[in-house]
């Protein structure tokens, strides 16, 4: 076994004793650890670290790719959750598969576990390391973004009685604003995926859901990206947004839907 803590120690050199496949085998396994240790900060600091670093090949980038898109059929919810951040990087570094989006994009809409954080567990993180791989696939070329928009607000949009914390819905809010700056998105493209939301919340002072709470607190930090722009993944400036005057149109009607008394 590989002292993992002596890796970390030493800026995640690669260790010289070993296959780096029987590594990356090891890592990908502690990826399903109940320990946040070792899934958290060992494997996934490794992982990302040498993914980063170019230290994977492109062959073995397309293996763990496989079996991350795999594990968002597991049974244990740490495992599901820390798929898409490998994916993320993996795609982050250039490497991308088709296949990989469609067990994500339903297991995103699916997933009932939405909790930030565990005493036990560590951090799960469920909508924000979907959000992240949502952000990273909406930027991608070969990705059509309408489809990465339709899933941010599909995932909104499923029923819930959790109320997101730890700035999930930031997170989520920045992967719809990286993907609406996506030059080739119509006015329509870029509008009409919240048109859903109209139909899909509760009006105030009718209740007030969960549902309602994590969708227009999403939309809210949405709003202002789109006004202000938004600083995508390494850019030192801030990208604006194309048909920002209509989105925010869009989204002010959304907000207005629940919100009716305040504006």
């Amino acid at each position: 076994m590989t002292d993992w803590a002596a890796v970390r120690a030493d800026d995640f050199a690669v260790p010289a004793d070993r296959p780096l496949d029987e590594l990356v085998g090891e890592l990908s396994g502690m990826l399903r650890s109940a320990d946040p240790v070792a899934r958290d900060s060992t494997a996934y600091s490794t992982l990302a670290t040498w993914i980063g670093r170019g230290v994977l090949s492109e062959g073995q980038l397309r293996e763990l790719g496989d079996e991350m898109a795999k594990r968002f059929g597991e049974a244990e919810i740490q495992a599901r959750t820390f798929a898409p951040l490998i994916l993320d990087c993996i795609v982050s570094a250039g490497v991308y598969e088709a296949s990989w989006v469609p067990p994500f994009e339903r297991w995103y809409v699916a997933e009932t576990d939405l909790r930030g954080y565990d005493a036990e567990l560590g951090w799960l993180h469920a909508v924000a390391h979907g959000a992240d791989l949502l952000g990273t696939l909406g930027l991608y070329p070969a990705v059509e973004p309408v489809e990465m928009l339709r899933l941010g607000i599909g995932r909104l949009l499923t029923p819930t009685e959790y109320v997101l914390r730890d700035m999930e819905d930031d997170r989520l809010a920045y992967a719809l604003a990286c993907t609406l700056t996506r030059s080739e998105l119509t006015v329509e493209d870029a509008t009409q995926w919240l048109v859903p939301a109209f139909t899909g919340m509760v009006p105030i002072p009718t209740t007030v859901t969960a549902l309602n709470t994590n969708t227009t607190r999403t939309l809210r930090a949405l709003y202002v990206f789109v006004d202000r722009g938004v600083r995508l993944p390494g850019a030192s400036k801030v990208t604006q947004i194309p048909h920002a005057a209509e989105i925010k149109v869009q989204l002010v009607e959304v907000l207005r839907q629940v919100s009716q008394s305040y504006f």
